[in-house]
């Protein structure tokens, strides 16, 4: 009896995932440069099953794309004597700089609440907010406030049916990286659901860096922050010191 149950529990992993996901990228490198305004991902893959498709819902694929996660610091601005200032802000722990999530069908149909809570799927559940001033009585909408902005930037995404999914087996969709990325490591997570329950999941990352002259500006305005601004200023001064003379060049002529 003991032999048996120790079978059963070395199975239950294997016959717990029967679907797996084996995907591809179209490229897994975002260079960033001067003239760098903007990328496309195609991320695709297959649903690879040991037996054949279970009966019962439909399966159903969830894409999240995300960004390095940071503090930010959101701030409330009111009309005071005619001038506009900071009366309240709220830190959110955790929100992504990038996050776009896509579905074959929306979320609200492919994934339970639950399971939403679990894998911080969603867009309001990819950020963390604690710890706001006990002052604060609406500090949740200091977390939409941010989503609407990123929205409004493209920085947050949710695509709802845009994930394309041929006899449950193959599956496609497209994410739109805007311009104003900041590199770092992008983590892409693929979820195999099936009556809202998340039956499977894969991940792995982009690696989103800035290169070239880019590059160089960037390391340099970190690590030798003097010479840069001595750098920016000789600029400045070089630039004035042309416009000067090609004003004067013109007006002698």
């Amino acid at each position: 009896m003991r032999g048996l149950l120790l079978i059963l529990l070395l199975l239950a992993p294997v016959l717990g995932r029967a679907e797996t996901v084996v995907l591809g990228l179209s490229r897994d490198q975002v260079s960033i440069t001067t003239s760098f305004d903007g990328s496309e991902i195609l991320i695709f893959g297959a649903v690879k099953r040991e037996t054949p498709i279970p009966e019962g819902p439909p399966l159903q694929v969830i894409v999240t794309v995300a960004g390095p996660e940071t503090p930010v610091a959101v701030r409330r601005k009111s009309r005071w004597f005619g001038l506009w200032i900071n009366t309240a802000a709220v830190t959110v722990d955790s929100a992504p700089s990038f996050y776009a999530v896509a579905s074959t069908a929306p979320l609200s149909e492919v994934l339970s609440h639950v399971e939403n809570l679990r894998h911080r799927i969603s867009i309001g559940r990819a950020i963390r907010s604690v710890g706001a001033p006990s002052e604060i009585r609406d500090a949740a909408q200091f977390t939409e406030a941010l989503v609407r902005i990123r929205e409004n930037q493209q920085l947050y995404q949710q695509m709802e049916g845009t994930v394309s999914l041929d006899e449950q087996t193959l599956f496609r969709t497209a994410i739109e990286l805007p311009a104003n990325l900041v590199e770092g490591n992008y983590t892409v997570r693929i979820f195999l659901t099936r009556g809202g329950q998340v039956v499977s999941g894969h991940e792995t990352t982009i690696d989103v860096r800035k290169v070239g002259l880019e590059r160089w500006l960037y390391v340099l305005s970190r690590e030798q922050p003097l010479i840069y601004g001595l750098m920016s200023l000789a600029i400045a001064i070089a630039a004035g010191w042309g416009a000067s003379a090609v004003f004067r060049l013109v007006r002698n002529s």
